[in-house]
């Protein structure tokens, strides 16, 4: 699975020329497509997308090949995300 993963992420963000592929942060889910570029080691962030009906923090992840250079690519856009959209906000401790 990791094999796969790996030749089809790299053939797909090469072929279409992408610095990142953005994919939805599930949580904790045992198995969700977050799960896809981490079995084959590709680097990632999740930042803040929104919050579900009970203000359950939604988070988007940006990830990247695995080259040189590319981690700090995916923090910039990660960080652009984050200063565009202004999602994020101090969590609240609720009893």
């Amino acid at each position: 699975m990791a094999r796969l993963t790996r030749v089809s992420f790299v053939k797909s963000m090469k072929e279409y020329d992408l610095d990142a592929l953005v994919t939805p942060g599930l949580g904790a889910s045992v198995f969700s497509v977050t799960s896809i570029p981490a079995i084959g080691g590709f680097p990632g962030i999740s930042v803040p997308a929104g919050y579900d009906s009970k203000g359950v923090p939604i988070g988007i992840c940006f990830w990247g090949l695995k080259a040189k250079g590319l981690e700090p690519k995916l923090i910039e856009i990660a960080y652009s995300f984050e200063k565009a959209t202004k999602i994020r906000k101090p969590p609240s401790f609720k009893p």
